[in-house]
């Protein structure tokens, strides 16, 4: 898969980057818990930047170790990279869009998440373009890709009726109540959708 150097370098930059913001997420939310430890947890893990920027650091670390496995062989295809590609231009899109006006980290939290919700979806983004030969895909490998996002959300809104805990404000139940919920879990997976599209339409268009 990674065939030249230059793709070497752009993967190995955005795994050391994608560990790197994990582990510091991480330290700083455990630093700053206002819950127990095993609630602290839980709740980085509720995050979809957080899970997003880790199947990002996996698929990338399998790429460069060029793993037989047969998961590193799946994070190896075009098809996979392409579903990841659109799951964290997803989080930066949303983020920068909306999340970001929300509130105002400072310093070491401030660093971190430009990194995952800017830093990583563009050089992600880059890589697709310059190194993903994605031309084989076609417009049904898009409905796929939303397994992961719906089941995200299903899972989410359990933990949440648990927990009380929701991760983001427009899946928040106790705020917009589940009517909303169901709305804006419609129009995201219309957005996954619309740039899957747009990515395999790229590919399609490359490829002529």
């Amino acid at each position: 898969m990674l065939r030249s150097k230059n793709s070497k370098w752009v993967a190995l930059i955005i795994l050391l980057l994608g560990w790197f913001a994990l582990i510091v997420q991480f330290y700083l939310i455990i630093l700053n818990r206002v819950t127990t430890i095993g609630e602290t947890i839980i709740r980085y893990f509720s995050f979809f930047t957080i899970l997003t920027n880790l199947l990002v650091a996996l698929s990338f670390t399998f790429l460069l170790w060029e793993s037989k496995s047969r998961i590193g062989i799946f994070f190896s295809k075009p098809k996979s990279l392409t579903a990841i590609t659109v799951y964290i231009l997803i989080v930066g899109l949303v983020y920068n869009a909306i999340l970001r006006f929300l509130w105002e980290p400072k310093g070491l939290q401030l660093l971190v998440d430009e990194i995952l919700h800017t830093v990583i979806p563009v050089l992600c983004v880059f890589f697709w373009w310059k190194y993903v030969n994605a031309k084989k895909l076609k417009w049904k490998d898009a409905f796929p890709w939303l397994i992961y996002p719906l089941v995200y959300i299903f899972l989410i809104l359990i933990l949440g009726a648990i927990s009380g805990f929701y991760p983001y404000p427009f899946i928040d139940v106790n705020t917009i109540g589940y009517k909303q919920v169901l709305i804006n879990s419609v129009m995201l997976a219309c957005c996954f959708l619309i740039v899957s599209w747009i990515l395999i339409a790229i590919t399609k268009k490359r490829g002529q």
